[in-house]
């Protein structure tokens, strides 16, 4: 790569504080009247702006995501401070916020440690179901939601918002055309079908043949995308202090997956490639009423039924290519459905307690769901869980100044666990976390706070290791359950508008201090010649880091904006029972390694995001991005990294009347991304070619792409 275009993290920064500093000084000459406008965050337990929200979070509107060309959560991703994902899929469904969360997902059922919440429906661990279609807000909260949601929420929580119906008639056609055979049409109408009714119907299909070529099979879409996503919804004003939304969504995605290559490239050999598919029907009905001076009720019920495939050619081959024509795929068939209530009263300035000082926020919050997978054909499980939660908030001003916020939330969690190997399980636990915040408005447009909060991530069972402990004599009985995970987290934070609201920008450090790790570990298994995974508790862990975005406006024509985090997230007094590289070559025993002090894996030291959008006319603009992470551990299975990487993306956009017209490109210096990282020891060689020697497996992330964007609203 030309080194020219290796722009380094620190070079960026010294760059963006120099336009930020000649930027001040224009505009405090120039005195605009423009300003940025406020966010509103609503995943809390009651609406704020984002600049008066005591918390590490990141919004983006309909306008950045555009802005960004993202289709799909993972586009959005990198543009939050310590928030990372990995793929191993066809898209990046598995997300980890501070270095905490799942990498992947095959027998065993996940505990997640991110949720996902979109238009109140719960995706937790549904990632496919996270398209941007006509998407009004994505809010990324970091650290413990153990007040707000509790169990899946251990990292943090992404709720994701679609545009609500309107009473003016309106409706918007977009359409996409990239290399690589992509492109997109989505549509959007919206408008009162009468005085109390309204409606807002989006959808879109979205189609690409991927970045890798088979050349077995002679194809180019074997790791491509097929999906078509339609959303409806109805917003009646009962009374005026009864409003009902009612959304229902259709999503099918049928994408390829054939992503590992023998030599770390583009080009694939598989025979049987395979795919990564969902197909779900989901709806929410909301009410929020207004009709009592005492309280205001919110209340939100969910349904979700999704059926899935995950599937892969093991050996990433064909017939014929290792000397004892081994061949071997691999399948996941799971149906997932969940059902979720949250009942919320929230008070009014009359049901304020001690004498108009404390406001109180109260819930309920159930959740039901059954999972069952089949995997190919010889292996059946079901697991099936229900949450019951009473959660509350107070928050009590002592001055104009200053302002406590505590909350509560008391969980009960039964999960059952059956399977064809008859393995029985049932484990019920009884949960807690909550929050202390103290809130300091240094001015009015300055808010300091300091948080402690507690979040958990509920224990299981390792059912399969339970079944091979037959014929695996290294599995103790300690392997078979694990138990549940705890952190507290300190955070200390500054956020606020200044220059005439022209400067937005937040700014937090934290410290977490995690017990009983989950970690996973895998076991070599003598009579298969295989390793049978497991989740374990590590003693603990630690984590500290700090988080700024910044969003200013330099002037009408100028928005500069920036994001970076720091990260040390590691081990503590944890020794791995599945290092590949500590493996005996003759007998493929474990020696044991201390990680005592090794950084968790997908925790980059650093990342960051900076770019401007600037108006070379009233109807053109550019806009130029660039992203870039530090390496970071692949696995805790084995000690494979990423690459450190810097990527360079740019938009123009011609805005007319009522249409606009985009040339954008993503990755322009064609940087090389690993998304996902395996390593094959001396007794797991998978190349003949090279006799068998170890070495490391990496799933590339997107190259250097063009396209063109359009869209027209009637």
């Amino acid at each position: 790569m030309n080194p020219l275009f290796r722009i380094k993290p620190i070079a960026c920064f010294v760059g963006l504080a120099g336009c930020l500093s000649g930027s001040l000084t224009t505009a405090a000459a120039e005195r605009d009247t423009a300003i940025l406008e406020e966010v509103t965050v609503t995943s809390q337990l009651r609406d704020a702006t984002q600049l008066d929200t005591p918390t590490s979070v990141s919004v983006f509107d309909g306008q950045a995501i555009e802005a960004r060309g993202a289709h799909n959560l993972e586009q959005l991703l990198n543009l939050a401070p310590n928030v990372n994902f990995a793929s191993g899929a066809s898209r990046g469904r598995f997300v980890q916020i501070r270095g905490i969360g799942e990498r992947s997902q095959f027998i065993d059922p996940v505990n997640p440690s991110v949720g996902l919440i979109v238009d109140g429906i719960d995706f937790t661990g549904l990632g496919l179901a996270a398209s941007t279609l006509d998407m009004d807000q994505v809010e990324i909260l970091r650290g413990p939601q153990g007040t707000v949601y509790g169990a899946n929420a251990l990292a943090g929580l992404i709720t994701m918002t679609s545009n609500a119906p309107t009473s003016e008639p309106t409706a918007k056609v977009s359409a996409e055309v990239a290399e690589y055979g992509s492109h997109t049409l989505s549509g959007v109408a919206s408008g009162a079908l009468s005085d109390r009714l309204s409606y807002r119907l989006a959808a879109q299909n979205q189609q690409s043949d991927g970045y890798v070529e088979n050349s077995f099979l002679g194809r180019d879409d074997t790791n491509g995308l097929d999906e078509t996503i339609v959303r409806g919804k109805l917003r009646f004003q009962a009374r005026d202090d009864l409003q009902l939304d009612l959304t229902l969504l259709h999503l099918d995605a049928d994408n390829g997956y054939d992503a590992f290559s023998l030599y770390n490239s583009r080009e694939t050999q598989s025979d049987q490639p395979g795919r990564d598919m969902q197909d779900t029907l989901a709806g929410a009905v909301s009410a929020l009423w207004t009709g009592s001076d005492q309280f205001t009720l919110k209340t939100v019920l969910s349904a979700a039924d999704s059926d899935t495939e995950y599937s892969y050619d093991e050996d990433w081959t064909y017939v014929g290519f290792h000397p004892d024509e081994y061949s071997s795929t691999d399948r996941y068939l799971r149906e997932k459905d969940n059902l979720s209530a949250d009942i919320r009263l929230l008070s009014t300035e009359q049901s304020s307690l001690f004498d108009g000082t404390t406001s109180w926020v109260a819930g309920i919050y159930l959740r039901t769901e059954e999972e069952a997978l089949a995997r190919n054909g010889s292996f059946n499980s079901q697991f099936d869980t229900e949450n019951a939660a009473l959660y509350g908030q107070l928050r009590t001003v002592f001055s104009d100044r200053l302002a406590l916020v505590t909350g509560l939330r008391f969980e009960q969690r039964a999960a059952d666990y059956a399977d064809s190997l008859a393995v029985i399980s049932k484990t019920d636990e009884d949960l807690w976390g909550g929050d202390i915040t103290l809130e300091f408005s240094a001015s009015d447009d300055t808010l300091v706070y300091g948080t402690v909060s507690r979040g958990y991530k509920a224990g299981g069972v390792n059912g399969r290791v339970i079944s091979a402990s037959v014929s695996n004599p290294q599995i103790s009985s300690d392997a078979f359950q694990f138990d549940t995970e705890y952190m507290l987290n300190y955070e200390l934070g500054i956020k606020g508008a200044w220059l005439d609201s022209r400067l937005q920008a937040q700014l937090a450090a934290f410290f977490q201090d995690r017990r009983d790790v989950q970690a996973k570990q895998s076991i070599f298994n003598p009579e298969d010649f295989s390793f049978d995974d497991f989740l374990t508790n590590a003693a603990g862990g630690s984590t500290r880091g700090i988080e700024v975005e910044l969003n200013y406006l330099a002037s009408d024509a100028l928005r500069l904006f920036a994001s970076a985090g720091w990260l040390d997230a590691e081990f503590r007094n944890f020794v791995s029972t599945s290092h590949v590289d500590a493996r005996d070559d003759n007998t493929g025993e474990v020696q044991p390694l201390d990680l005592d002090g090794r950084d968790l894996a997908h925790a980059p030291s650093y990342q960051f995001f900076t770019g401007a959008e600037y108006a070379l006319s009233a109807n053109l603009a550019v806009r130029v991005e660039m992203e870039g992470k530090d390496a970071f551990y692949f696995s805790n299975s084995h000690n494979e990294k990423s690459t450190a990487y810097e990527l360079l993306n740019a938009r123009l956009t011609y805005t007319g009347d009522n249409w606009d017209l985009s040339l954008w490109g993503r990755n322009l210096t064609d940087e090389i991304v690993y998304t996902r990282g395996f390593y094959f020891s001396n007794q797991f060689g998978n190349n003949p070619a090279n006799g068998y020697a170890p070495e490391a497996y990496y799933q590339l992330g997107e190259p250097r792409i063009a396209g063109v964007s359009a869209s027209y609203t009637f």
